[in-house]
């Protein structure tokens, strides 16, 4: 039975031209544990040792609910202050318009104040690739593109992405914008197949967004699968990763990344080795027939 085509070397980001690893590290949690610049600076070293270099972060990261708002993106400067060359070896992504305690904030003066505020953190003077976290209801489309737009005029940002958008707000952005989105973040794992079904990957495909897949591990269910639904993906996965000689989190990582449109990993792991051990994802060899085993057992019902 004939194999997809594995995945590349690297991947441009959407239109940009900017060439990116074709899985991403997340940094979520960095902040956590009492981690220190050291802790970190491993952490991203063993990311690009591996050859990830697509890092991706927020202004929230960090945020407890009480505290902490920005944490992970400070950790991350104190990394690049003490190495500044590591920083033309990644291409750094942060993400945006979250005011805790939760209101979504896409005004123009917040989404200025939110992307200088990131670069103060972080400690450069660019991001490659700026994010709305959430869409904020209240904010008109427009009056986003405007900013967004004087963003990249102005050189703090090379490229623009969506985060958690439905297609419909993708699209309106999109639409206003002069420099047009280039990625689109949902959550998608062979637990979370919605993506598939419901237009936004075709819709990404369609607009050449690059589609960075959140929670790729199903937020930790497919390592420890409960439901019998998970189970019977976490079988599939494993059928093909028995056969190869990978994790199941591996197998999860290529299987995602069997999809035509180019869909990358974030690995939200902060442990070394397991950070590390996702690169093995692009020498992971599937057929149709496996890769629609686990979208079966996914849905739960075969397919029509």
């Amino acid at each position: 039975m004939s194999e997809l085509p594995l995945p590349p070397a690297t991947r441009t980001l959407g239109h940009s031209g900017i060439a990116v690893s074709p899985i991403a590290w997340g940094m979520w949690r960095l902040a956590e544990n009492g981690r220190t610049a050291g802790d970190a600076a491993r952490l991203v070293h063993a990311a690009l040792d591996a050859g990830i270099t697509f890092l991706d972060t927020a202004d929230i990261y960090g945020f407890d609910g009480a505290g902490g708002f920005g944490d992970a993106e400070a950790l991350l400067g104190e990394v690049l202050a003490a190495e500044p060359g590591l920083r033309g070896q990644m291409v750094l992504a942060t993400k945006g318009g979250i005011l805790p305690p939760l209101p979504y904030d896409q005004s123009a003066d917040y989404l200025r104040k939110a992307i200088n505020d990131s670069l103060t953190r972080l400690k450069v003077d660019h991001v490659d690739l700026w994010q709305i976290h959430r869409p904020d209801i209240l904010a008109h489309p427009q009056e986003v593109a405007r900013v967004l737009d004087d963003a990249v005029a102005s050189g703090k940002v090379r490229s623009l992405g969506v985060s958690n958008f439905t297609g419909a707000q993708t699209a309106a952005l999109n639409h206003f914008l002069d420099r047009k989105l280039v990625s689109t973040q949902p959550e998608i794992s062979p637990l979370r197949i919605t993506c598939f079904e419901n237009g936004e990957l075709d819709q990404a495909m369609m607009l050449g967004l690059t589609p960075m897949a959140w929670s790729p591990l199903g937020g930790g269910l497919l390592t420890a699968p409960e439901s019998a639904r998970d189970k019977a993906v976490a079988a599939a996965l494993d059928t093909v990763a028995q056969a190869q000689g990978v994790s199941r989190t591996v197998a999860a990582y290529s299987w995602l990344m069997a999809h035509p449109a180019g869909i990358i990993p974030i690995i939200g792991s902060q442990n070394a080795g397991r950070i590390a051990e996702g690169a093995a994802a692009l020498s992971v060899r599937w057929t149709r027939q496996d890769w629609y085993a686990v979208l079966v057992a996914a849905r739960g019902v075969p397919l029509p």
